[in-house]
């Protein structure tokens, strides 16, 4: 079995590495291609990635290549994991929109939009590069917007699935806090990649008993202090949010924090700086704990077990992934990408049923998908009246004078990755 991760010489990579080491009796790889056109930074990490292998005694092959078309020739799998720009442009999605007092973050709000139009072009001519050395390889998004990346890739007729982290770290902080096994935890995650609702977490399976009223009453300051939201909100939701539902729920008080520290850019170059540092050192032989900090955490296990699952070779069976909703969601289209616990295998993600969602849950979908439809139209399109109609389209925006700048700053900040400006 042979995977590409394009992407490869990101932090993160080493996460990535430690679950393809730990877990492959459930995913047997052969040979793990890196692929990234930063040459320097990709030898460390694919230096410290053969080292990993090396002391948990995995017999695979570890290549990297500068070289898109050879790296993923052959390959049954295909991880995006892409920062078009880097931290630098990332850093620009965290702060101009502050400029407007609006949300300065990177999948969602302007931030998320100019992420997704640098994006998603990079990203459908990987996905045709693919296709063309092999059609019949499977393409895991972790590539941030990942439900308008995802929808990019389905529209092309591409064999895509999208992957988040949110739902599996939800799944292992209850089972913790409920003193069972992860695989015991079966979530009633709902929702967009980013704006999704825990409406129950079960024992067993979609059938079994919902815990959540006594996860909520028995550790809801645990889960309120992790969301950073009021544990009184929390009990009058009833259910769990995710973490970025709180750039909808406290908008202003957000904006007002975000003003007054560093952005989170600026804290990861900086973590970077001292990874890559500690990834160049030839001792090192695990992922060091500073990784921790960087985000994606359970990662490597939510993709072992969705290509486990697509390449045949035994990982879970239910998994949270993005995918057409195909009438999951009555009132979304069939072609909106959901993300949902969904029935993974060869043929690809079928979403399982999920509960009936309150209207305060479904408006704001539904609002969010319009949002959505329109920024990819801008992605795939161009032109700035397209890139006005999606920011006036998002929630966190909506207004005409605070869209007419932020697309002004949009395009200003991020030209040179868009060839129609």
């Amino acid at each position: 079995m042979k995977l590409a991760v394009v992407g490869g010489g990101s932090t993160y990579t080493p996460e990535l590495i430690d679950g393809f080491a730990r877990l492959r009796d459930t995913l047997p790889v052969e040979e793990l291609v890196l692929v990234d056109p930063a040459a320097d930074r990709l030898e460390l990490v694919g230096g410290l990635a053969r080292r990993i292998f090396a002391k948990q005694g995995h017999p695979g092959r570890i290549v990297t290549t500068t070289d898109i078309d050879a790296g993923v020739a052959d390959a049954d799998a295909v991880l995006l994991q892409l920062r078009i720009g880097g931290q630098a442009a990332r850093n620009q999605d965290e702060t101009w929109p502050l400029e407007c007092g609006c949300i300065g973050q990177e999948t969602t709000g302007a931030g998320g939009l100019a992420k997704a139009l640098r994006t998603v072009p990079i990203v459908l001519d990987i996905a045709e590069r693919v296709r063309r050395t092999n059609p019949d390889a499977w393409i895991i998004d972790f590539t941030n917007p990942v439900g308008i990346v995802t929808r990019a890739l389905l529209q092309a007729g591409h064999k895509a699935v999208g992957l988040c982290n949110v739902a599996i770290g939800f799944q292992r902080k209850f089972a913790a806090l409920l003193d069972v096994t992860p695989g015991e935890v079966h979530l009633d995650h709902v929702g967009l990649n980013h704006l999704t609702w825990e409406l129950g977490v079960r024992l067993g399976g979609p059938d079994g008993e919902n815990m959540l009223p006594k996860l909520l009453a028995e550790h809801g300051d645990t889960i309120a202090d992790d969301l950073h939201m009021p544990r009184a909100i929390v009990d009058r939701l009833g259910v769990v949010p995710s973490y970025y539902l709180r750039y909808f729920y406290a908008h202003d008080e957000v904006v007002r924090e975000l003003r007054t520290k560093p952005s989170r850019a600026a804290e990861v170059a900086a973590m970077e700086k001292e990874l890559l540092a500690l990834y160049g050192d030839p001792a090192l032989d695990e992922k060091p704990a500073l990784l921790a900090r960087r985000g994606g955490a359970f990662y490597s296990e939510a993709a072992v077990d969705l290509a486990s699952s697509l390449l045949g070779s035994g990982g879970s069976a239910v998994q949270v992934v993005n995918t057409y909703n195909k009438g999951t969601l009555p009132f979304l289209p069939d072609d909106a990408v959901i993300e949902v616990q969904a029935r993974v295998d060869g043929t690809g993600a079928t979403p399982l049923p999920v509960p009936d969602l309150d209207p305060l849950h479904a408006g704001l979908i539904s609002h969010v998908t319009a949002y959505e439809d329109l920024a990819l139209e801008a992605a795939l399109r161009g032109g700035r009246d397209r890139v006005f109609k999606a920011l006036l389209a998002h929630p966190l925006i909506g207004q005409f004078e605070y869209a007419e700048a932020l697309t002004d700053k949009l395009i200003a900040h991020n030209r040179e990755h868009l060839a129609w400006a």
